[in-house]
């Protein structure tokens, strides 16, 4: 000891008298000086004549240490340091005291308990305490060093590989990545070691780590995570649909009143893909010269009961989800493919609505029935624009149909409906190959289109008519800018910009009101109920006048409606989500292309962010923008930065 320093002691500790200022109650004195020496500054001089090795040999071996244990457990005494010295060592030297304090002081000595100089046996249960306790920590080490491993690795890991307390924190990183910033409370040591590697705890950050472990697929949009999409049909699901597929011929309430349609001429259109078909339209020549256009709905209402199972899955889902990769059916595929849609050739369940139209082009009598009809042809878009442009007399039914329906859109747009007909792109990724798909509009697009609007148009009219509530959309009516100032705008895109900023969001309610843009008093979605679960409310309203059933009230319906409605939009922002993320990636892969674009109108002016329009991708985009640029004027687009896994894309247009 060189000093004392008020509860403390300043030594000179070991066999290089390194100086160290220790608390006086952690010091344990094991062995007098003798006679009159005078303290040396270190070990290994007189009269601590000894070294490391020395100790090492006096220090004693497992088996003296097993039989001294044996020993003290029998007398259940506590002893000093040197009788336990002398019965561990058969000596009470200072080295054999030194030996067996150090031999008591080490981390891992689980026989002996140490306590105000004293020794005493631990009973063996607390010696298997103790070893177990050790194991657990030495275990948690261990894992931590791997899971810390892995963190610093950044490179793929098996989920199943990693110790199940890592696994509950791989999950719990992808629920707050799936559900937002402080939607989850972390585990602290979890917390604790991402801090250790400088890893941010924002959304962000987490899921850029996750798809570095592999433990998130970097093209999946984050909003799907946690939602009923991201785990498919459940096998009893999926067995409810197989038994509905197996009995779909029988008897079903309703089929008796079917009107037998099947030898009607009417056809589908759909893109070439689409498989599950849940429209076709036709047309009835009728003695008296007019013709009467026939739409044909779905009917999967037939088999789906009103709160069984499925019908709970698709109002949680509340419409089909599409993907750059694919679509996710709001019924299983094999429903929605099979007895569900209007396959060709075959007899299928149908809700037909039936119109008549005056010289105007506005309503002169409907009805709507249940009925069975048999699709004859199979039609993709291109197929009907050549039967349209060329009528051959033997398929004239199109060209007619066209026409009609042509008159119908202009009585819409005399009352202030809106045609805003652009091609319109997507990022399609197929097998890992990124394409943009460009759907131009064609004479039977408008064709179908309309025929979909007028069928909405006509279910709305019969809601009105009796007093029924329905989903009912509408649009407020907008403020449009001038007509000479638009006239001064180009046509196509520019001008309708302008216009699309003035016009406010689509509403839906209970009872029928003005839909702006369509140019309608009334209107509700009635033509894909394979594919909205708004649809199918409104046949099943519908069906419940028919058969003289009560249908639901406005209080109902608006509960029914709020039950899937946020669905619905969680639908929307999930699909925007993955189509901006592929978007990013398509950008990635061509980011040292330009591309000529057309400047809409500024979106931020102070940030210099304006909207562009890619005419090669059809799609438009926010950039930034030179200052002073005017609606119309023609820029070039070039990719400043993209990132995709952390969403970020900078574009920036330029003059030429």
């Amino acid at each position: 000891m060189l000093a004392v320093q008020g509860s403390k002691r300043r030594l000179s500790v070991g066999f290089r008298a390194k100086e160290q200022v220790v608390p006086a109650r952690l010091i344990d004195c094991i062995h007098p000086l003798p006679g009159d020496v005078e303290p040396s500054a270190r070990l290994g001089v007189f009269p601590w004549t000894f070294d490391n090795s020395d100790l090492e040999q006096a220090s004693p071996n497992s088996r003296d240490w097993g039989e001294t244990w044996v020993l003290l457990l029998e007398s259940d005494e506590a002893i000093d340091l040197a009788s336990f010295a002398e019965l561990a060592c058969g000596a009470d030297e200072a080295i054999n005291k030194a030996a067996c304090w150090l031999a008591l002081h080490a981390d891992d000595q689980d026989f002996f308990r140490w306590k105000q100089g004293l020794v005493q046996a631990r009973p063996a249960a607390e010696i298997r305490s103790r070893r177990a306790e050790r194991r657990a920590h030495l275990r948690s080490e261990q894992r931590s060093k791997h899971w810390i491993h892995v963190l610093k690795a950044r490179q793929p890991v098996h989920f199943q590989t990693l110790d199940p307390l890592h696994q509950r924190w791989i999950t719990s990183l992808q629920q707050l990545v799936a559900d937002g910033e402080g939607a989850l409370q972390l585990d602290p040591q979890l917390l604790q070691s991402l801090k250790s590697l400088r890893v941010d705890v924002n959304t962000k950050e987490l899921r850029n780590l996750l798809i570095q472990l592999g433990q998130w697929d970097e093209h999946q949009p984050a909003a799907m995570s946690g939602t009923t999409w991201s785990s498919g049909f459940s096998g009893e699901l999926l067995l409810e649909a197989r038994q509905l597929i197996d009995n779909h011929q029988s008897l079903f309430p309703g089929d008796e009143g079917r009107v037998d349609l099947t030898a009607q001429a009417c056809v589908t259109i759909d893109d070439a893909e689409t498989s599950d078909i849940d429209d076709a339209i036709a047309l009835e020549r009728r003695p008296d010269g007019s013709a009467r256009l026939w739409i044909h709905i779905a009917d999967p209402g037939r088999l789906i009961l009103e709160g069984s199972p499925l019908d709970l899955e698709a109002r949680r889902r509340g419409s089909s989800l599409y993907l750059s990769r694919g679509n996710l059916p709001m019924f299983p595929t094999d429903l929605s493919s099979g007895p569900f849609s209007l396959r060709t050739g075959c007899r299928n369940a149908s809700w037909s609505t039936w119109v008549d139209l005056n010289e105007h082009g506005e309503i002169a009598d409907f009805g709507i029935l249940r009925s069975w009809v048999t699709p004859r042809y199979r039609l993709t878009y291109d197929d009907a624009d050549e039967l349209i442009d060329f009528a051959p007399p033997e398929e004239a039914d199109l060209a007619q149909l066209h026409q009609l329906l042509q008159c119908r859109r202009r009585w819409r747009v005399d009352r202030g409906a809106l045609l805003m007909d652009l091609p319109e792109g997507r990022i399609r990724c197929r097998e890992g190959e990124l394409s943009v798909q460009i759907t131009e509009p064609s004479a039977s697009r408008m064709m179908v289109a309309e025929a979909m609007i007028l069928a909405g148009a006509v279910a709305a009219q019969f809601g009105a008519n009796h007093g029924l509530a329905l989903p009912y959309r509408s649009q407020l009516p907008a403020d449009l800018p001038p007509a000479a100032e638009l006239e001064k705008l180009p046509d196509g895109a520019v001008r309708f910009a302008a216009i699309k900023r003035c016009l406010s969001r689509g509403l839906m309610g209970t009872q029928p009101s003005g839909h702006f843009s369509l140019g309608l008093n009334a209107y509700a979605q009635a033509t894909s109920p394979i594919r909205r679960y708004g649809d199918l409310v409104v046949q099943r309203q519908i069906a419940a006048v028919i058969d003289g059933a009560s249908p639901l009230s406005e209080e109902s319906m608006q509960e029914l409606l709020d039950s899937f409605d946020g669905s619905v939009r969680e639908g929307l922002a999930i699909a925007r989500e993955d189509q901006r993320h592929w978007q990013q990636v398509w950008f990635e892969q061509h980011q040292h292309e330009h591309w000529p674009v057309d400047f809409l109108r500024w979106l931020r002016p102070q940030d210099r962010l304006g909207l562009v329009r890619v005419d090669d991708l059809a799609m438009d985009f926010a950039a930034e923008c030179p200052d002073g640029s005017l609606p119309g004027d023609t820029l070039m687009l070039r990719v400043v930065q993209v990132d995709s896994r952390s969403d970020q894309l900078r574009l920036q247009a330029f003059r030429d």
